[in-house]
C-alpha cells in the first residue's frame, strides 16, 4: 500500500536521515499522504476533517486536554513521577522547550502521526473492512511506527533505563504501549468522527510533557 510505503519512508527521514528537519519534512509527508487520500476517493468525512465534526472533535479534545493534565499533575506530587520527566530529551531552555511543545511537536509529530494513521490510513481500511479492523491496523502500525525513536530510550530516560537495561525489552514496550495508545486515539476518532479530537489529545501527552519536564529540569538545577 502506497501510504504504508509514505509512512515507512517518513519514518526514516525523520529519525535517521535528517531527523533535525523532521517538523518541515513532516509537512511535505503530510501533503503527500492527503494526495494519496483524494487520489483513492476519500472524502473529508473519511479523514475526519469534515467540517460539521469540528466542534465536536474540539470538545472531546478539551475533555481529553484536561484528563492528561490532571494525571500529570498527579504524577508530579510522587517523586518517581517526576523522575519520569527528567527526560534528556526535555533537558531544554525556555525558548527550546516552548519550540519544542508549540512547532515540533504539534506539526512534526501529532499533525504527522494523526493524518497518516488515524486519518488516511483509518479511513482507507474503514472503507474496506469497517471501523474495528481500521482501528486494529492503524494502531498496529502505529506501535511498529515507535521502533527508531524508541532505540534511545533507554539513555534519555532514567526511570525507563533503570527499569530496564535491555533495548530489546525498551522496544518491545514501546511498541506494545504505543500501539495501545494508537487504540485509544483511533476510539477517539471514531467516537467524535474529528481527527481534532486525538491531536489535542496526542499534542497534550507530548507537548505538555516538553513544557513540565523543561520546568522540572530547570527546578532541579
Amino acid at each position: 500500500m502506497a501510504v504504508v510505503a509514505v509512512l515507512c519512508a517518513a519514518n526514516w527521514l525523520n529519525n535517521v536521515a535528517l531527523p533535525g528537519a523532521y517538523p518541515w519534512i513532516s509537512l511535505v509527508e503530510v501533503l503527500v499522504l492527503l494526495l494519496l487520500a483524494a487520489g483513492a476517493g476519500l472524502r473529508p468525512d473519511d479523514l475526519g476533517l469534515a467540517r460539521p465534526t469540528w466542534r465536536r472533535g474540539l470538545r472531546w479534545g478539551a475533555v481529553s486536554f484536561a484528563v492528561v493534565l490532571v494525571l500529570y499533575l498527579l504524577a508530579l506530587a510522587f517523586p518517581a513521577g517526576r523522575d519520569a520527566f527528567l527526560d534528556q530529551r526535555a533537558h531544554l531552555s525556555l525558548g527550546g522547550a516552548l519550540y519544542a511543545a508549540f512547532l515540533s511537536v504539534p506539526v512534526g509529530t501529532v499533525l504527522l502521526e494523526e493524518v497518516g494513521f488515524r486519518g488516511v490510513l483509518w479511513g482507507m481500511v474503514c472503507r474496506l473492512r469497517g471501523p474495528v479492523w481500521a482501528t486494529l491496523v492503524s494502531s498496529l502500525l502505529f506501535g511498529f511506527w515507535h521502533v527508531l525513536p524508541s532505540l534511545g530510550l533507554g539513555g534519555n530516560n532514567r526511570v525507563v533505563g533503570a527499569l530496564s537495561g535491555s533495548t530489546f525489552l525498551i522496544t518491545l514496550a514501546a511498541v506494545l504501549a504505543t500501539a495501545l495508545a494508537g487504540v485509544l486515539f483511533a476510539a477517539l476518532r471514531w467516537r467524535s468522527r474529528s481527527l481534532l479530537a486525538p491531536f489535542v489529545l496526542h499534542w497534550a501527552t507530548n507537548g505538555l510533557g516538553y513544557l513540565l519536564g523543561a520546568a522540572i529540569w530547570a527546578i532541579s538545577g
